[in-house]
C-alpha cells in the first residue's frame, strides 16, 4: 500500500491527496509532523527515491536556512536534521515498499504510477 508524508497545510500535499483518492488508489496518510520518522526511516525512503538525500531537505525553510545552510553536513549530519526537524522534510512524498517519490508537482504522481 502507498503512504504519503503529509502535512494538511501545504497544498501540494492535499493535491496530491486530491489526485489519489480520484484514481481510486488505497494509500495510508503518515502525519510525520506529529509521528516523526526515525533517521533510519528517512534513509530507507530516501534510497528508495534514488535521489540525494539533499533533494529531500525544504532548504528554503526557515530551519534549514538558520542553522544548516552555512554548514557542509555528511549524510548522517543531514539525517539527524531530518530527523529532529521533520517540517525540513521535502513533501509530497509517496513511497511504499519498492518506491519513494517526491511528488512535486503533484502531478508527478500520475506519470510515475503510469509508468507501471
Amino acid at each position: 500500500m502507498l503512504k504519503v508524508l503529509h502535512n494538511n497545510r501545504c497544498g501540494k500535499s492535499r493535491e496530491t491527496i486530491k489526485i489519489l483518492e480520484d484514481l481510486k488508489i488505497p494509500f495510508e496518510i503518515v502525519n510525520y509532523l506529529t509521528n516523526p520518522l526515525s533517521k533510519e526511516e528517512i534513509n530507507h525512503i530516501n534510497q528508495l527515491t534514488l535521489k540525494s538525500l539533499i533533494e529531500m531537505v525544504r532548504t528554503n525553510e526557515s530551519i534549514w536556512k538558520t542553522i544548516y545552510k552555512s554548514k557542509e553536513l555528511t549524510n548522517d549530519e543531514v539525517l539527524i536534521a531530518l530527523e529532529t526537524h521533520p517540517i525540513l522534510i521535502e513533501r509530497p512524498l509517496v513511497y511504499s515498499e519498492k518506491f519513494a517519490l517526491v511528488a512535486r508537482p503533484p502531478q508527478k504522481i500520475i506519470d510515475f504510477l503510469d509508468s507501471f
